[in-house]
């Protein structure tokens, strides 16, 4: 219940706020159950002042108890052992108790390791947390830029300030207001009452046709009902699956040109746990009128394959090796690439990675999104050079759930975004359709076509 999702925030550092309002939650259930308890917080037939048995005063791991391994003797209507079996016995039971103690001590040496490295990460976030608080914020435009600011800025946001500097770095070009938040949600809900009522909508001012915003209600049900599903809290009776379903719907009405397109919600999702709703809002407004955003979601083809063939020319500079097993299994780019670059690897990704993700994108822009696609490339080079076609486009749909933000950053810090002398952004621009005249980056609009629909099947699947 709220508990779950509770323990699941504090150990992912969510957003405080977040994790307060659930705090207050699961506090009433807690309270409703002592209520039901009896006086004092007890249970019927239990004393109060009974002493509770087995409660430890250090809270140190410490090696469990090995006494469910107990040597004993033969039952008095079977033949004694003899010495030398007695002796054996004795001598395996002794190995026995031996190794077990062994695994405890052992469990108990990463248990303490695992605490020391959980109270130097909440000390180094909580230093961090002052100098954002005191220095950067304060002065953000002299120092977002100076050495300083950026190093700190690599190594993650706390995460009480990461929703401000999103919203700072993200910026606000179209000048959103929360007041005109309110008129698009007043919109959305609006068309949501008419198509309840009726089963059908009246044709709008927007252009948008009927079939078209049918079709972004049932998308937007669809997917917020698959949004992080194991916190449960997107999904319906979740505490923010009407913030999400509002931010969602009033987008749709803003920008019917674009309307809904299935991974939105995942993005708006992190945005969600991170600001507040109005803010949220606007943040996930701007983000997706990125040239890059912007050319994924309406589906640009031309665009698309400058994205791609870019991201080929560094794919061949930093893990050649990778690359030429990729080409001769005819595994585009594209077929990994739509599924990470649609939502922001919030769905590939484990929540605290791809936000520490996030972090580094608000900062560096586009490509460190196709960068930290390298990253992924480079932790599991070993793994994919042994897969052929299918299995490796599984598995970059499907990373493993046990990936290491600290390991992750590392190959991330390990693939620089340079060839030769040129940057990302000069590549990009280098040709109307690829970097270089070279079987990396030569992809013709039809196989584009071919490999996007591959690619959309594929991540449709790991979706569902």
């Amino acid at each position: 219940g709220v508990y779950t999702c509770l323990l699941l925030f504090v150990q992912m550092n969510v957003v405080p706020s977040v994790v307060w309002k659930l705090f207050f939650m699961y506090l009433q259930e807690f309270e409703a159950r002592v209520g039901k308890a009896g006086p004092g917080g007890t249970s019927a037939g239990t004393s109060p002042t009974q002493p509770q048995q087995g409660r430890r005063k250090n809270l140190e791991f410490e090696p469990l108890s090995t006494t469910a391994l107990i040597l004993e003797d033969r039952p008095a209507n079977l033949p004694a052992k003899s010495v030398e079996e007695a002796q054996r016995h004795r001598q395996e039971y002794d190995e026995m108790v031996a190794e077990a103690k062994k695994r405890e001590l052992k469990e108990a040496q990463r248990k303490r390791k695992e605490m020391k490295e959980r109270f130097k990460q909440e000390e180094s976030i909580a230093n961090a947390m002052v100098v954002w608080n005191n220095d950067i914020l304060p002065n953000w435009e002299n120092m977002r830029n100076t050495r300083r600011v950026r190093e700190l800025w690599w190594q993650g946001l706390p995460p009480n300030v990461r929703g401000k500097v999103w919203s700072l770095a993200i910026g606000n070009e179209l000048n959103i207001t929360p007041e005109l938040y309110e008129i698009f949600l007043s919109r959305a809900k609006e068309r949501w009452r008419s198509f309840s009522e009726t089963g059908s909508e009246t044709e709008a001012d927007d252009g948008a046709s009927l079939a078209d915003r049918e079709s972004s209600l049932d998308l937007i049900k669809l997917d917020i009902s698959r949004t992080f599903p194991p916190l449960f809290i997107f999904q319906k009776g979740g505490p923010y699956h009407d913030l999400l379903h509002s931010v969602l719907g009033a987008y749709t009405c803003y920008r019917p040109d674009v309307g809904y397109v299935q991974g939105m919600s995942f993005i708006a999702a992190v945005l969600i746990l991170n600001l507040e709703e109005a803010d949220a809002f606007i943040a996930f407004a701007n983000l997706l009128n990125k040239p890059c955003q912007l050319a994924f979601f309406r589906v640009d083809h031309d665009l698309m394959l400058k994205y791609f063939a870019a991201f080929e020319v560094f794919f061949e500079e930093n893990l050649p090796r990778l690359f030429n097993h990729f080409q001769s299994s005819n595994l585009t780019p594209d077929l990994y690439l739509i599924d990470w670059i649609f939502t922001l690897y919030s769905k590939s990704l484990p929540l605290d990675v791809a936000c520490r993700v996030w972090d580094v994108f608000c900062r560096d822009g586009e490509e460190f999104l196709f960068r930290t696609g390298l990253g992924i490339l480079r932790l599991y080079e070993d793994v994919l050079l042994q897969l052929d076609f299918i299995r490796s486009a599984q598995f970059l749909t499907r990373l493993p759930e046990d990936i290491g933000s600290d390991r992750l950053f590392a190959c991330i810090a390990a693939a620089p975004m340079l060839n030769g002398n040129r940057k990302w952004s000069q590549v990009i621009m280098s040709s109307p359709w690829s970097a270089r005249p070279s079987r990396a980056t030569c992809v013709a609009r039809s196989s584009l076509e071919i490999t996007h629909n591959s690619a959309t099947a594929i991540w449709k699947t790991s979706l569902s």
